[in-house]
C-alpha cells in the first residue's frame, strides 16, 4: 500500500511539474509575442500600442500565477511555500496594477476614437 502512494505522489510531481512549465511556457510566448506585436505597432505609430501591451503582459502573468499556484500543490517545505507565496503575492499586485493601467489607457483612448469618428463622419458639433 505504501508503495502504491509513492508512485502516485510521483507521478502527481510529474504532472504537476509538467504542467506548470506548459503554464509557464505559454505566458512565455504570449509575452514574446505581445512585445513583438506592440514593436511593430509602434513603428506604424498605432496610439493603441500601450493598450495592447497592457493586456498581453497581464495575460502572460495570468498564465506564470497559475503556474505558480500549481506549484504549491506539491511544496513539501515551508521555506519553499514561504517563497512560493511571496512570487504570487508579487504577480498578483503586478497584475492588479497593470489592469488598472489598462483601465485607464482605455478611459484615454475613448474621446480619441469618438473625435476620430465624427471626424470621418463629418459630424463637427458632436459631444465629447
Amino acid at each position: 500500500m505504501e508503495n502504491i502512494y509513492l508512485n502516485a505522489e510521483t507521478y502527481l510531481r510529474y504532472i504537476v511539474e509538467f504542467s506548470t512549465l506548459l503554464l509557464e511556457l505559454f505566458g512565455i510566448c504570449i509575452l514574446v509575442f505581445t512585445a513583438i506585436k506592440s514593436f511593430v505597432f509602434w513603428l506604424k505609430k498605432d496610439e493603441s500600442i500601450r493598450l495592447q501591451l497592457a493586456q498581453g503582459i497581464a495575460l502572460a502573468l495570468e498564465f506564470k500565477l497559475g503556474g505558480e499556484v500549481l506549484r504549491t500543490v506539491v511544496v513539501r517545505e515551508w521555506a519553499e511555500l514561504g517563497i512560493l507565496g511571496a512570487i504570487i503575492t508579487l504577480r498578483a499586485v503586478l497584475t492588479f496594477l497593470i489592469h488598472w493601467e489598462i483601465k485607464n489607457e482605455k478611459k484615454e483612448l475613448a474621446p480619441k476614437t469618438i473625435s476620430d469618428k465624427d471626424e470621418i463622419s463629418g459630424d463637427t458639433n458632436a459631444e465629447v
